[in-house]
């Protein structure tokens, strides 16, 4: 295998991780927001800027295999 087949596969890989997170983030402030609902507004944001972090790991999982290559 080359290199740039190793770089997709870790790719591959790395999006397990953000996408676990963002499910798992997604899920807890729903549930949150179920419980207590006046809180909501504050919740969403808070998701989104978290959504914002963990999504930076996918793209960064993305670009690598680019370099690599």
């Amino acid at each position: 295998m080359t290199t740039a087949a190793f770089a997709y596969i870790g790719y591959g890989l790395a999006t397990l991780g953000p996408g676990i997170g963002i499910g798992l983030l997604v899920g807890k402030t729903q549930e949150s927001t179920a419980r207590q609902p006046e809180v909501g507004g504050r919740l969403f944001t808070n998701m989104i800027i978290g959504a914002g972090m963990v999504e930076a790991l996918g793209l960064i999982g993305f670009v690598l295999p680019l370099i690599v290559k």
